[in-house]
């Protein structure tokens, strides 16, 4: 038997082929009284749904029928966390602005920022800070967003989080974007991938484009036998400017 929440979660579905189609759909079952927040079998909420595939209409059309932009979507999480980590800024944004709480943390103890940072989404990030989010909560085990952003090589990150009072972990992300620095980010990436998952006959694929902020972005992809991607790691080649904003941060002083 179909839960109740079904019908929904189809016309969410269809908008990755028909975006129009699915508003429309959504529109008119929610007009019809269906639950905004029903959840289909598994647990995963209409709202969860629009929100990870960056579908903002959507994510609009379920809020205003009253679904709660923080009610956790059975094991996934939270809508906020799950637009942040894949960098849909039009999905960040209409939650944020029907009260999701930017500081709130999911299963995997992790807030929609360090979803983010983790990603290097600059403009999240910034829509995030802007909206309170908190740049000293830790991420996951407990480090300090700083480092992550430093980790990641993105500059613009690293710029937001001194800018909003950033001083957790600042020595530790000089050091990391220091070591960074020194490497070539494609070698390094392909090497760990091989180390974490080793499949005879894999192959690197590398992919380099321009980020947000002219920051290049390096993505490198282990492919099997086949084809087909078995993992992959991406990082921005912006850790010397990186080392340049935090060594010129003086300890004890404004960031």
């Amino acid at each position: 038997m179909d839960s109740p929440g079904e019908p929904l979660h189809a016309a969410v579905l269809l908008s990755a082929r028909d975006p129009e189609g699915a508003a429309r759909e959504l529109a008119e079952l929610l007009e019809r009284g269906f639950d905004p927040d029903g959840p289909d079998e598994d647990g995963l909420t209409p709202l969860y749904a629009a929100a990870v595939q960056g579908s903002a209409d959507l994510v609009r059309l379920l809020l205003a029928a009253g679904a709660a932009p923080d009610r956790p979507s059975g094991t996934e999480g939270l809508p906020l966390c799950a637009a942040a980590v894949w960098g849909h800024l039009g999905a960040v944004r209409e939650l944020l602005a029907a009260g999701a709480r930017p500081d709130a943390r999911e299963e995997f103890d992790l807030t929609p920022l360090a979803w983010a940072v983790r990603g290097g989404h600059v403009e999240v990030v910034a829509a995030l800070l802007d909206a309170g989010a908190d740049p000293e909560l830790p991420g996951a085990g407990g480090e300090p967003l700083l480092c992550a952003a430093a980790d990641r090589g993105s500059p613009a990150i690293v710029r937001a989080l001194l800018g909003r009072g950033a001083v957790a972990g600042r020595a530790e992300a000089l050091a990391r974007a220091r070591h960074w620095s020194g490497l070539d980010v494609e070698v390094e990436l392909a090497a760990r991938l091989r180390a974490a998952h080793v499949a005879p006959g894999a192959r690197a694929s590398v992919r380099r484009a321009l980020g947000a902020c002219g920051t290049e972005r390096v993505e490198v992809w282990l492919l099997g036998p086949d084809g087909a991607a078995r993992s992959g790691d991406s990082r921005d080649a912006g850790h010397a400017e990186v080392v340049r904003l935090l060594e010129a941060v003086r300890p004890g002083g404004p960031a």
